[in-house]
Parts: structure tokens; sequence; C-alpha cells
């Protein structure tokens, strides 16, 4: 959901806009305060009497006590069965205990597809926001996939989080390749342009926008000769010569959304079908067509589907579906009415979101029910492909690409998880993904994804078992009734996020993002209330 409307307006629109705001933002992350929460790490930090999900695939276990030194697993002990806990096996105090009684365990989660944005960005929030928003719900490593900020901006927020001295994850940076530098036109500034982008500070490079074929083909080659990871949103202004099998054979790690992958399965046309005087510079009739794209592919299950699918395998090809970035395009009403959105939504977020032909991903100015039927029938078949992907052993992970379209930060990630789950993943796959498998993609498997010993403490808590409900890692929890009050209560919302062995509490970084609304809407003259699509007045 990276580009604007007004960025595609040219072919190195992403580059131009790229380039003022490197003159305008500086490279330094000061603008992000020091860290105000977590506490430790510690010399011996114990979580006693705890179920744990290790991020393998494996089911939860337990109860275990579960030592951390520092910034690393130390131990994890199995103290007897459930119900059953032996004396002798308990291991020794620590300088903090939690008691994880009826709590789970797992691997910090791995958010693939984020954009850390700014004061300076159309959304208009602090990156303060955004950082203790995705830490708040577990995210203790995640992929930036470009911002409007430029490379050493974003390796200096990288530099600040490994040193712990803000609250955020761990990121890696994937700038856009066309921001890296202004005019990449030939495959010998596209060359350069990979190897700048790694001496500044990146770790991959993110392909999207208008890229000339030989200059993207030289551009993955180089990143593969150098070894940067790699990943791309086909965007409609290059899928017509780099579908995904196309930049797979070319040496693309991974890709964003779906773009490029049904047109690798057209059997009757090589274009996809758009009406004649159809402009792709309108966000309503792109989003809209889009909608109704996977109904020109191979059908599920076909000769050509599966083609395309083993292709992918060979390549050992990741995907970041991101279900839930366009997730309002099959149900507005339901994403406009999220829970969260009137405690934990900034003013000026909302305002970026509502209708509007200036923001990215604010599509609405006449949506209807057959555009919504259209994205539904879309959403059967893009899941269909992405579940028996992972059936025969595929890489998928969890993104979010939160920012846009009713999308928040955070929440977005376990909405995902739910779409994952709907599309046909068990939970205990889903939270798979969100763990060892996302790691995997990153390229962090020696570090991160799995409570193991030796691996960095990056680790969520949750009380009560998210195989069996993930919507207990929703920041404002889920509801039951209370059988002995006969009151409904809300129960949920992940309880520690630790990251390096510094234990965050969740619920106070929650209450910091809600502080920050209650104050912008004070600011803006606005009262505490629902947040509304529809100005009063009309």
């Amino acid at each position: 959901m990276e580009l604007s409307k007004r960025w595609i307006s040219a072919a190195l629109g992403v580059a131009l806009c790229q380039a003022m705001m490197v003159a305008r933002a500086g490279p330094s992350a000061g603008d992000i305060p020091a860290r105000d929460a977590g506490e430790g790490p510690y010399a011996r930090l114990v979580i006693r009497n705890v179920d744990v999900i290790d991020g393998t695939g494996a089911p939860a276990q337990g109860p275990y006590d579960v030592v951390i030194e520092n910034d690393r697993i130390a131990e994890i002990r199995s103290i007897g069965a459930p119900g059953a806990i032996v004396a002798g096996k308990r291991v020794a105090a620590g300088d903090r205990e939690i008691d994880g009684t009826g709590f789970t365990l797992l691997p910090g989660f791995v958010d693939t597809h984020v954009h850390l944005h700014g004061h300076d960005d159309s959304q208009g929030v602090a990156p303060e926001y955004v950082l203790k928003l995705w830490l708040a719900h577990g995210v203790t490593t995640a992929r930036e996939l470009g911002s409007s900020r430029p490379i050493e901006w974003m390796a200096d927020v990288k530099r600040r989080s490994e040193r712990n001295e803000i609250v955020a994850p761990r990121l890696d940076i994937y700038p856009f390749f066309n921001a890296i530098e202004p005019g990449i036109n030939t495959p010998d500034a596209a060359r350069k342009a990979v190897r700048s982008a790694r001496k500044r500070g990146a770790d991959g490079i993110k392909f999207i926008g208008a890229i000339p074929e030989d200059v993207l083909f030289a551009a993955l080659d180089e990143a593969e000769e150098i070894g940067m990871r790699t990943t791309m949103h086909h965007s409609q202004q290059m899928v017509a010569y780099a579908n995904v099998l196309k930049t797979a054979a070319r040496g693309l790690d991974s890709m964003e959304h779906w773009y490029g992958l049904p047109e690798a399965m057209f059997t009757d046309r090589r274009l996809q079908q758009w009406p004649v005087d159809f402009n792709n510079t309108d966000e309503q009739w792109r989003f809209a067509e889009a909608g109704r794209l996977w109904s020109q592919a191979a059908a599920p299950g076909s000769a050509r589907w599966n083609e395309v699918m083993d292709e992918m395998l060979e390549h050992d090809f990741a995907l970041s579906p991101t279900f839930v970035a366009y997730l309002a395009s099959r149900d507005l009403m339901r994403m406009t009415n999220a829970t969260w959105h009137d405690a934990y939504t900034l003013p000026a977020l909302w305002d970026f979101y509502r209708p509007s032909r200036h923001h990215h991903g604010s599509y609405w100015f006449d949506w209807t029910l057959e555009n919504e039927v259209d994205w539904r029938d879309n959403y059967r078949s893009w899941m269909q492909f992405v579940n028996a992907y992972k059936n025969r052993g595929g890489l998928v992970g969890v993104g979010s690409d939160s920012g846009y379209i009713y999308n928040l930060y955070g929440f977005g990630y376990v909405q995902e998880m739910e779409l994952l789950r709907e599309a046909g993943f068990s939970a205990l796959e889903v939270l798979h993904a969100a763990t060892g498998a996302g790691a995997r993609i990153l390229g962090h498997e020696d570090r991160a994804g799995t409570v193991r010993v030796g691996r960095k403490a990056d680790l969520v808590l949750v009380r009560g078992n998210p195989v069996a409900n993930l919507k207990l890692l929703y920041g404002t929890g889920t509801i039951r009734l209370n059988d002995q009050s006969d009151k409904v209560e809300r129960i949920g919302g992940v309880d520690f996020t630790i990251k390096d062995g510094i234990v965050y509490d969740s619920a106070r970084l929650r209450e910091d993002v809600r502080r920050m609304v209650s104050q912008a809407k004070a600011a803006a003259g606005l009262p505490d209330a629902p947040m509304q699509v529809v100005d009063d007045e009309g």
C-alpha cells in the first residue's frame, strides 16, 4: 500500500518525492524520545510455570520454568506435567520472577511488512506512536519496507532500537528502490544504487513502481551478488514484464500482497482485462479492478495453477500476503467501525483514512456493494493459493502493512493472523507463520522466531491460550460472559513483551498510546467520542 496517487503520476515520482524528504528529514532519529518503559535486562529473569509455544510448529508444551540471563534464553526446564508440578525440578530464584501460571509464552512476533511513518508523512503520526503499538502487540522484529525518511534516518532508528535506547522492535531496512538515488534509469545506475543502499545501512531492497525491465533485473542481480535480500510489490506499471515467475527466476526472495501472481497464471491473455477508458492513477478505479483480477487467472487446482506454484516452491520463494491491507475493500463498514479506533486511532490518521483523492488508500469516493462482492470472490482464490502454498512447504509470513485503509498499527497484525486462519491455516500454523516462518523470511532464524536456549530473549507472554482464541492477542482483547457475575468482561491483550531481556508491560504501552490519542483530540478541539467517516455537518 506504499505508493500514493501523486507518486505514480510519473515513472520516477517516488524518487523525486523521496529526494525532497531526504533534504527535509535529516539522518538522525532524534525525534523519537528516549526509552521511557521497560525494565531490565536482568542478570537472571525467571518465568515460572508457563506453557510454551516454541515457534517451530510444535504444539504447546509445559509447564516450564524459563530462565533468561541478560538478553538470552539460558534454560528451559520441564517442571512436571499439567497439574502435577514436581517441586524438586524448579529452577533457582531470579533477580526478577514472573508467575506464568495460566499464561502462554511465545517467541516475539515478526511483522514482515511495516512502514514507520512520521510527522512529515501524510498520516501525521509520531514514530513513537507507531513503535509502541507494534511492541504492545508482541511484535519484536519488523521488516520496514519504505518510508518518507532517508536510509540514514532508518538506520539510526535501527541502531537505537538495537541498543534499547528507544521503545521499539528491532528493524530490518528495505528502502524503496526508486528512492535510493534520483534518476535510476540504466542497469549500471541500478547496480550502483543497490551497493549505495547497502553502504548507507539498508538490509534489503523493496521494489515498487515504474522500473524499466533492464534496470529491475540488473538491480535484482546485483542484490543477489552482494547478498542483499529483496522483496517486491509487483505493481501494475511493471507486471506485464515482471510477474512473480520472472522475478523469482531473477533472484527475488519474496513478494508483498498478491499482484504479479494471478498474472503469472493467465492462460487466455497476457494482460489484465481493464475497461477501455481505464486510468491507473484513479485509485478507486485501480482498486476496484484489482478486485476482479483473480477471476481472470487459472482456476484453483488447475494445471497452470499448479505449474506456477511448483516453480515458486523450487525457488524457495516467500509470501507476505498482507490480507488485512485490503480488508476494507470487501467490508468497508467492518473496518471503519473496528473496536479500537476510538481509543487508539489518532485524529490525523483518521482524517488520512477518510475518502480523499489526495491520500493513498483513501479510495472510497463511491465504493459499492458490487465492488465488495468482487473483492470477496478475490479473497477466496487468493486465500486458497496461499493456504495450498503453505501446505506444500512454502514460506508464508505475517505482514500487516498498517497505516492505510483503516488498518491500524499492531491491531492490523492480529487481524492478519485472523485472516490466515480464515484462509485455512490452523491457529498453530498461524502462530508459526508469525514466529519461526517470519524469522526465516528475514534470515534471522539463528536469533529469533523460536523459544530456544541461546536465542535472543524476544518473547510474548499472554494470559490464556491463543491457539484456542487468537483474539486474545488484540490490544483491546475480546469479550466473554462471566458465568459467576453474569456480566460481560473484557479479557486478553498481550501482557508482557520481552525484547533483549527487557520486560515491557504491554498494557502500559497501550495506555501511553491512548493518552497520545486523547491529548491529540483535546488539542484539536475534538470530543473523546467515536470517530466518524462523515462529518456531523454532512
